[in-house]
């Protein structure tokens, strides 16, 4: 059992397991067919506020994952990611964003969170 993180826009593969959006907005010109999601969990998504803040450059990759975090121990947010905890021990999981960048996007948190 684990945690992968793909681009929402590759192919889905087999070995995906279920697949989890864990981006606020439907992603721009994705057919909700070829996305192939399975949940979309959106209250473990980064709040507008904080997703602006970080594409603003106003501050460091690590700096957001912390504010993300202290996002996730909220009530609604903790329920939402304890949903998706039971789906990873269940079997395969891949967290699927629109970001260009995953390895430096909330989904790498998400995953870190998920494995820990």
């Amino acid at each position: 059992m684990g945690v992968r993180v793909r681009r929402v826009y590759d192919p889905a593969e087999p070995e995906d397991g279920v697949r989890v959006l864990v981006d606020r907005l439907w992603p721009r010109g994705l057919a909700k067919e070829a996305a192939r999601v399975d949940e979309w969990p959106k209250a473990i998504t980064p709040s507008t506020e904080l997703r602006r803040w970080y594409h603003a450059g106003e501050g460091s990759y690590e700096e957001f994952a912390e504010r993300y975090e202290a996002e996730l121990a909220a009530d609604e947010a903790a329920g939402a990611l304890d949903g998706v905890r039971d789906l990873v021990r269940k079997g395969e999981v891949t967290l699927l964003t629109s970001s260009r960048t995953p390895e430096r996007s909330h989904a790498t948190v998400l995953a870190r969170l998920l494995q820990g």
